[in-house]
């Protein structure tokens, strides 16, 4: 991952992402906002117990950051449907409804947008066509992972926009690592199909799952890049529901310019 610094904030992007002029990305750390307490300090999330104020001052100093583009955002329900944002779908555009839309990826061919998605331990994966310059970006938790919403989410940028899966470049972000994932209660929460990902301290390599399901949804698998940061591991850097539990939710953005 590369770290770069803008306007007082840090962030981190994906090699493979950065070869790409026509868009913007970045997986924001927890530093550099208005958030105080456990929530310190750019919190994006609505819906932990934050200052709602300071949510929507943080989300503004991330927009803020890159180049001038209008938040997209989807209520995340740890499901496995996605969102096509258009200029109709006001209830993704973030500060025009307080009802906004359930899902789980949104996938976009609208310029001068990011699409956020806010996560403490799941992973955020960024997917981008060039040749049909459409983004997608998904918010993929252990319950997301189960139920493919990475899967769902190309099968959408195909149907949807008429877009390639070989043609697809990916990113997954920091997230809750194969040394932190342990599940002692597996046998009754994952799918029997998944233990493969499991070792013998019942620890989850969620990295490697996410991988799997790009190649079987048609992405090549050379244009995946894995970040390999755990969040439990850097609470420094970003938030960590499972290192905190009473914690924010950093940002993960990306869109066309």
């Amino acid at each position: 991952m590369i770290l770069n610094n803008r306007n007082g904030l840090s962030f981190f992007q994906f090699p493979n992402l950065t070869r790409f002029p026509e868009i913007q990305h970045g997986i924001f750390t927890r530093k550099g906002g208005r958030s105080q307490g456990p929530y310190r300090s750019l919190n994006t999330s609505f819906s932990v117990g934050d200052d709602p104020r300071n949510v929507q001052q943080n989300r503004t100093i991330i927009s803020s950051c890159l180049e001038p583009a209008e938040l997209l955002y989807i209520r995340q329900v740890h499901g496995n449907e996605a969102v096509v944002c258009t200029q109709d779908n006001d209830s993704s555009r973030s500060g025009r409804s307080n009802r906004p839309r359930e899902g789980d990826a949104l996938v976009t061919a609208l310029k001068r947008t990011l699409l956020l998605v806010q996560v403490a331990d799941c992973q955020s994966v960024f997917l981008y066509d060039p040749f049909k310059k459409v983004t997608a970006n998904v918010h993929s938790g252990w319950r997301g992972s189960i139920k493919n919403v990475i899967g769902r989410a190309v099968k959408t940028m195909e149907t949807e926009m008429q877009c390639l899966a070989p043609h697809i470049v990916a990113g997954v972000g920091p997230s809750l690592g194969p040394c932190c994932a342990e599940f002692v209660n597996y046998e009754s929460e994952i799918p029997k199909e998944f233990w493969k990902y499991k070792d013998q301290s019942d620890l989850f390599d969620f990295w490697s799952l996410s991988r799997d399901q790009l190649v079987a949804a048609g992405v090549v698998n050379e244009n995946i890049f894995l970040s390999k940061m755990c969040t439990k591991c850097n609470p420094k850097l970003f938030f960590s529901y499972r290192g905190e539990r009473r914690t924010g939710r950093f940002a993960a953005v990306i869109g066309l310019i």
